[in-house]
């Protein structure tokens, strides 16, 4: 049986880090309250209207938090990295390395690309 989300991060998150993913999973609900979260590609995912717009990943060193079309989403604060074809991250080392509403501002720009 595939686990939940919440079963995935408490344990395939080191503990450091839960309390961040804890932040971005809260906010992406708070941004997308439509938006389906699932375990997909062995991480969280955030889906609406069926296609992920965003997800979680945890690492040794720090939380990445992705946008699939984070190419096409104006970095106004300077802080999307990557350089694959379409998607870019933010890394995150503690919950409060950027900003609340800097996250908002992409989060709500990436849902806005998959509903438009």
């Amino acid at each position: 049986m595939p686990l939940s989300v919440d079963e995935w991060v408490s344990t395939k998150v080191l503990p450091e880090h839960q309390e961040t993913v804890a932040m971005l999973r809260a906010l992406v609900r708070e941004c997308a309250p439509q938006a389906e979260e699932v375990i997909s590609y062995n991480m969280p995912v955030f889906k609406s209207g069926g296609h992920i717009f965003a997800w979680i990943l945890g690492t040794k060193e720090d939380v990445t938090f992705s946008f699939r079309a984070g190419t096409s989403l104006e970095d106004r604060y300077g802080v999307l990295r990557g350089t694959g074809k379409t998607a870019r991250h933010i890394k995150l080392k503690r919950v409060d390395s950027v900003d609340n509403a800097v996250l908002r501002y992409y989060t709500e720009r990436a849902l806005a690309l998959e509903t438009a």
